[in-house]
This record gives C-alpha cells, sequence and structure tokens, in this order.
C-alpha cells in the first residue's frame, strides 16, 4: 500500500481535481464541433480530454497502478452521478417563471445525458486500457521512457475512447462521413495534443514528487 506524507495527499487531491474537471469539461462542452484542416471537423473537447489521459499516466509514474486505476474509478463514479442528477433535473416539474429557459436547458443537458453515458462507457474501457498498456510497455516490453511509454498508451487507449464515445454519442445525430471525419481527426488531434502535453507530464511529475520520491525511469 502507498504510504502518503500530507502534502503528498494534499497534492494528490489537486491533481484529482484537475482529473475530474477536465473529464468533465470535455463531457459538457464536447457537444460543439469547429471547422479544421482541410474540411474536416474537431470537437471544442480536444483540449480539455488529452489532460485526463495525461494525468493518468503522471499518477501511474508517480504513485503506480493501484492509484492510477482509483483516478479512473473516481472518474466513472462522478460521470456516473452526473447522469444520474442529470436524469432527476430533466424529470423534474418546471415553474412558470422559468419556462423562458425550459427548451435550451432540455436540449442542452439532455443530450449532455448520452455525452455522458457515452463517456462513461468510452471512459471505463479506454482509460483501464491506458493504464495496463502504461505499464505493459514497461514490464513485458521493457519500455522504460515514461515519455515513450505514455505516448504509445495514448495512441491506443485514444484510438478506442474516441471510436466509443463518438458512435454511442453521435450515432444518428451526424451523419457517417462527418463522424468518420471527427472521429480520424479527434483521435489524432488528441495523440498530437497529448505529445506536446508531455513537458506539463514532467512538471506534474516534478510536482509531484517533489516531496514524496525521486521518480524512476523518465
Amino acid at each position: 500500500m502507498v504510504q502518503l506524507t500530507e502534502r503528498s495527499l494534499k497534492k494528490l487531491v489537486i491533481a484529482l481535481s484537475v482529473y475530474l474537471t477536465s473529464l468533465f469539461a470535455a463531457n459538457t462542452l464536447g457537444l460543439k464541433i469547429m471547422p479544421f484542416l482541410f474540411g474536416s471537423h474537431l470537437s471544442v473537447g480536444v483540449f480539455s480530454f488529452p489532460v485526463v489521459f495525461m494525468m493518468n499516466d503522471v499518477i501511474g509514474q508517480v504513485f503506480g497502478k493501484q492509484i492510477a486505476k482509483f483516478f479512473v474509478l473516481a472518474g466513472f463514479i462522478s460521470t456516473a452521478l452526473f447522469i444520474g442528477y442529470s436524469m432527476l433535473s430533466l424529470a423534474l416539474p418546471w415553474s412558470k417563471e422559468g419556462m423562458w429557459v425550459m427548451d435550451g436547458y432540455n436540449q442542452v443537458f439532455g443530450f449532455s445525458i448520452r455525452i455522458a453515458i457515452a463517456s462513461l462507457v468510452a471512459f471505463l474501457i479506454a482509460q483501464y486500457q491506458d493504464v495496463l498498456s502504461f505499464f505493459f510497455f514497461q514490464e513485458k516490453l521493457h519500455i522504460q521512457a515514461f515519455w515513450l511509454r505514455s505516448l504509445l498508451s495514448n495512441v491506443w487507449s485514444q484510438l478506442l475512447d474516441t471510436t466509443l464515445f463518438m458512435l454511442i454519442a453521435f450515432a444518428g445525430v451526424y451523419n457517417m462521413r462527418t463522424l468518420a471525419s471527427i472521429i480520424i481527426t479527434w483521435w489524432l488531434y488528441k495523440v498530437v495534443m497529448g505529445f506536446f502535453y508531455t513537458p506539463f507530464s514532467y512538471l506534474g511529475i516534478y510536482l509531484l514528487t517533489h516531496s514524496y520520491e525521486t521518480p524512476k525511469n523518465i
């Protein structure tokens, strides 16, 4: 079992806050797509969701597989609770004074439930795959460099996450050509963003290990 100092525990809580905030930002803002290169489309969630995978790799590197899996479980429970709260809020009756915002509220948050469910399924599968593959590359293939293990695990897990999420969340909303364009573009962009986030990963490792222990094999 991982032993934490009070200071390390505070840092871990802050890291979990960043992790969950990025997850919820991707879930609630991801409906919006913007034009991208060569007539393709890109969800605005690409700016926050790579942070989720980055934080998972950083936590795994510093605190180990067990704590990384705990982060995944926390994300799963939080998303499931959000779905429950959303369904309850939509089911409750409206006051006359609030009817002016009802259509927009129901449209946005009603669709957010579908996005949240899609995220829940994709998140659980892809995040566990990210944790497992991150340590697989180290333990089975003996790849020691943190940045390379993080990149390789992200390529695989982001493909799973993007494909599952987009099919569940947007099938029937966008035509298949647009959907395929979003999947491919979003996947590649998240992988590229994850690569450029690598310096922030090392910064996170430094901040988390400053009072914990020196990370190995980075």
